[in-house]
C-alpha cells in the first residue's frame, strides 16, 4: 500500500519537530510547513522530507503550500497545526497588538489550516486534521486570559468543524497540552523557581515533554483512529481536570 501522507504547520517547533520525528520514522510521507528557512532546512534534509515554506497567518501562504504538497503527493491523509505563541499577561497590561498577535498565532492559524485540509480531503475520501489547543482553554489560569481565549476558540473551531465535515470521512480533533518543555516555554522551563511552581500545578508533578504531545497527535492521525473525532485530547498531566498534589494528601 501507499505510504500515508501528512503535512505540519509549525513543523520546526518543539512539538511539530517531534512529530515530524515520530511520523518519518512510521513511515509517512512528510511535507514539512515553517516559516524560518534555516531550522526547515535542517529538519527536511534530517528526515528527508519535502519542505515547503510558509507562514500560517497568511491565508495565500498557506493556500500556497496546500496546492504544492497535494501536487506531489497526490492527497493528504493527516494534516496538523502546531503554530502558537505564549503570553501571560493579565486583560488589562495586554495591549492590542498583543491580543491581535495572540489570536493570529494560534486561532487564525488554525482556521487557515483547517479551511485549506477540509477542501482538499473532501475531494479525496477524507483524512485526519489536528489541531492545537491547550489545558488553559478549559481550566482558569492566572494570566492566561489572552492565550486562554485564544486556545478556546480552537476547540470550538475544531468541535464544529468534526460536525460539518463527518459526512465527508473527516475527523477533526484537538490536542491540548499541558505546560511542555520546548524552545517557546524557555521563559518559564530555564527559570529553576518558575520551573518549580509550574511543575507543582501538575498532578503528575512535572511539566511536558514534546515526544508525549507528538504520541498523541500520531494516535489521531492513524486510520486506526476512524471512530474518533470531535475530541480534545488533554495531554497535560491532568492539569485541566485533577486536584493538584497537596502537602497534606495521602
Amino acid at each position: 500500500m501507499e505510504k500515508p501522507s501528512a503535512i505540519i504547520f509549525g513543523a520546526t517547533g518543539g512539538i511539530g519537530s517531534a512529530l515530524a520525528r515520530r511520523l518519518s520514522v512510521a513511515g509517512w510521507r512528510l511535507a514539512l510547513c515553517a516559516r524560518g528557512q534555516e531550522r526547515l532546512d535542517l529538519l527536511g534534509g534530517e528526515l528527508n522530507a519535502h519542505i515547503e515554506p510558509a507562514d500560517a497567518t497568511d491565508a495565500q501562504s498557506v493556500e500556497n503550500a496546500f496546492a504544492a504538497v497535494c501536487e506531489k503527493f497526490g492527497r493528504l491523509d493527516g494534516v496538523v497545526n502546531c503554530c502558537g505563541s505564549l503570553l501571560l499577561k493579565p486583560a488589562h497590561l495586554t495591549t492590542g497588538e498583543e491580543w491581535a498577535h495572540t489570536l493570529n498565532a494560534n486561532l487564525t492559524t488554525a482556521f487557515h489550516v483547517l479551511r485549506g485540509a477540509a477542501s482538499r480531503m473532501m475531494r479525496s475520501g477524507g483524512g485526519s486534521i489536528v489541531l492545537l489547543s491547550s489545558a488553559v482553554a478549559q481550566r482558569g489560569m492566572i494570566n492566561h486570559e489572552a492565550i486562554a481565549a485564544a486556545k478556546a476558540g480552537v476547540v470550538g473551531l475544531a468541535q464544529s468543524a468534526a460536525a460539518t465535515y463527518a459526512r465527508y470521512n473527516i475527523r477533526v480533533n484537538c490536542v491540548a497540552p499541558g505546560l511542555t518543555r520546548t524552545p517557546l516555554t524557555e521563559s518559564l522551563t530555564k527559570n529553576e523557581a518558575s520551573l518549580k511552581t509550574s511543575a507543582a500545578l501538575h498532578p503528575l508533578g512535572r511539566i511536558g515533554e514534546p515526544n508525549e504531545v507528538a504520541s498523541a497527535i500520531a494516535w489521531l492521525l492513524n486510520p486506526e483512529q476512524c471512530w474518533v473525532t470531535g475530541q480534545v485530547i488533554a495531554v497535560d498531566g491532568g492539569l485541566s481536570s485533577v486536584q493538584p498534589r497537596l502537602a497534606l494528601a495521602v
